[in-house]
């Protein structure tokens, strides 16, 4: 396994894989959910989960909060924001690739 050591780097290899995004999925709509409750529709054995949410928690995406033996689960979306602001450069590029698209196909012509 790949060792990330930039804070943008571990936040895009967590949302690299499907699970994580569903489990960040779940926890934007239903905060607070323990790992049992976030482990219960996935197809997998709760240790798997656990590594998938130690992934998140490294990554700054995911907090936990152990109440007796319950740890409950929430979304820490503030990682998000750098991974955002560092996408938004390329919005410019997109809109001006498509833009350009626009214009050959509403003129018939490059």
């Amino acid at each position: 396994m790949v060792k990330h050591t930039e804070p943008l780097d571990r936040v895009f290899a967590a949302l690299a894989d499907p699970t994580r995004r569903a489990l960040l999925a779940r926890l934007a709509t239903e905060d607070g959910l323990s790992v049992s409750q976030l482990a219960k529709p996935l197809a997998m054995s709760l240790p798997a989960v656990m590594k998938h949410l130690d992934v998140l928690e490294g990554a700054g995406l995911l907090a936990r909060r152990k109440t007796g033996r319950t740890v409950a689960c929430r979304l820490t979306a503030a990682p998000m924001e750098d991974a955002m602001a560092w996408l938004a450069r390329y919005q410019r590029f997109w809109s001006e690739s498509l833009d350009r698209l626009a214009a050959v196909v509403e003129d018939g012509k490059p």
